[in-house]
């Protein structure tokens, strides 16, 4: 098991360090019967998904009561892993493709998260409003925040404004500058000494 979790976030619960440890079993034992992650990536998931998905925590701490939308949540990333760092935060992961769907449903299930919703859907259908929006690797950017800006609650209670919290690597800036929006880049080798945060970064947007 990838301990990082652990260093990065000294205050973690007895019941955390437990459902992290067993993630990272849950995943090998999941991507052998449905390929969620990578063959060449699965070795790594300790560091390139489940820490990954928790570099949002060292951005903002969800405040009790949030509500987030994870839209097009493979097989649960970045929704599971901030799911259990955030039990009191509903969960809503979106994603139209079946059988990723079914490993975060059982994902959740093994872990006993009752803080997570998974929905075998195209989040642009989704009707729902959030507080925040969480996606990562997604290839449009101008129009991802076309299609989920409609799930975005105008008014929100948290330290950062309510919209999208995006995972990201490599070059946004022509992206961004086609945005009509404000945005804060968060450069995640700040926050992470493994190389493989040298990249990457987390950007907020909001006001769209």
């Amino acid at each position: 098991m990838n301990h990082q979790p652990t260093s990065y976030f000294p205050l973690l619960t007895p019941l955390q360090i437990d459902r992290f440890g067993q993630m990272d079993r849950l995943y090998r034992e999941w991507n052998a019967m449905i390929n969620v992650i990578s063959r060449k990536d699965i070795d790594q998931v300790g560091v390139h998904h489940i820490l990954h998905s928790l570099s949002i925590a060292r951005i903002i701490t969800f405040k009790s009561g949030t509500t987030v939308m994870d839209a097009g949540t493979g097989g649960g990333f970045p929704g599971i892993p901030l799911a259990v760092m955030f039990p009191e935060v509903q969960f809503t992961l979106v994603d139209s493709i079946g059988k990723k769907i079914r490993v975060v449903e059982a994902i959740a299930a093994s872990l006993g998260l009752q803080n997570v919703t998974a929905l075998n859907a195209r989040f642009e259908s989704v009707r729902q409003k959030f507080d925040f929006v969480t996606g990562r690797a997604v290839s449009n950017l101008p129009l991802f925040l076309s299609m989920i800006s409609p799930c975005v609650k105008k008014l929100g209670f948290n330290d950062l404004a309510n919209g999208v919290l995006y995972l990201t690597g490599g070059e946004i800036e022509p992206d961004m500058k086609k945005l009509a929006a404000k945005s804060n880049t968060y450069d995640l080798s700040d926050h992470f000494t493994e190389g493989y945060f040298a990249t990457k970064k987390v950007v907020h947007i909001y006001n769209f």
